[in-house]
C-alpha cells in the first residue's frame, strides 16, 4: 500500500512539473539567469564592502575613483569572465525573441531610432568587465523591453550600446555581461 502511494505521489510530482514547464517553457532558463545574477551581486557585494563607502555628499571624483576600484576588483575577481557566463545561451534565446518581437513590432522602428539617437555613431563594442564608455551617455530602455526581461537587483541595470544588450554594474560602471547584435 506504501508503494501505491509513493507511486502516486511520484507521478502527481512529474506531471505537476510537466504541467509547469508546458505553461512556462522559459522558466527554467530565467531561474538559471537569476542564479547567476544573484552570483554576480554576491560577489559585487562582497568586493564593495572592502572598499571605502563613500561620504554622503561625494564629489563626481569621488564617484569616479570609487568606481573604478571597485571595477577594478570586481575585474580582479572576474578575470577568467566571458560573454555567456551570465546571459547563458537559453536565456540569450529568449531575449533576443523578446527583442525582436519588440523592435520588429508596431513602434518598433521608433524605439530603435530613439536607443541609437542617444548612442549616436560609436563603433563602440563591449567587454565583459570592460567599463561602460565614458563618453557614451546611458541609454533608456524601452519600457516593453523592461516589462519582458526578468526584474534586476539594484546592482544591475540592462542597458543598450549600439544593438548589443548589456549588464551594466552602475556601482563599479562595468559591462558585466552582453548579449551581441540583440536589436535586429
Amino acid at each position: 500500500m506504501l508503494g501505491v502511494v509513493i507511486s502516486l505521489a511520484l507521478v502527481t510530482c512529474a506531471s505537476a512539473t510537466s504541467q509547469k514547464d508546458r505553461a512556462n517553457p522559459n522558466a527554467a532558463a530565467i531561474a538559471e539567469f537569476m542564479k547567476r545574477v544573484e552570483e554576480y551581486v554576491a560577489l559585487h557585494k562582497k568586493l564593495e564592502s572592502t572598499i571605502p563607502s563613500l561620504p554622503k555628499e561625494a564629489s563626481p571624483q569621488q564617484i569616479d575613483q570609487h568606481q573604478r576600484a571597485l571595477g577594478r576588483l570586481i575585474e580582479q575577481a572576474r578575470a577568467s569572465a566571458k560573454r555567456g557566463d551570465i546571459f547563458a545561451p537559453a536565456m540569450e534565446r529568449i531575449a533576443r525573441k523578446l527583442l525582436s518581437d519588440i523592435f520588429r513590432g508596431p513602434g518598433g522602428a521608433q524605439m530603435k531610432r530613439e536607443v541609437f539617437e542617444e548612442y549616436g555613431q560609436r563603433n563602440i563594442v563591449p567587454t565583459v568587465n570592460g567599463r561602460y564608455p565614458d563618453e557614451v551617455p546611458l541609454s533608456t530602455v524601452p519600457p516593453g523591453v523592461l516589462a519582458g526581461l526578468p526584474k534586476l537587483p539594484e546592482a544591475l541595470e540592462y542597458r543598450f550600446v549600439g544593438t548589443n544588450l548589456i549588464l551594466l554594474d552602475p556601482h563599479a560602471h562595468i559591462i558585466a555581461d552582453f548579449i551581441a547584435r540583440a536589436i535586429p
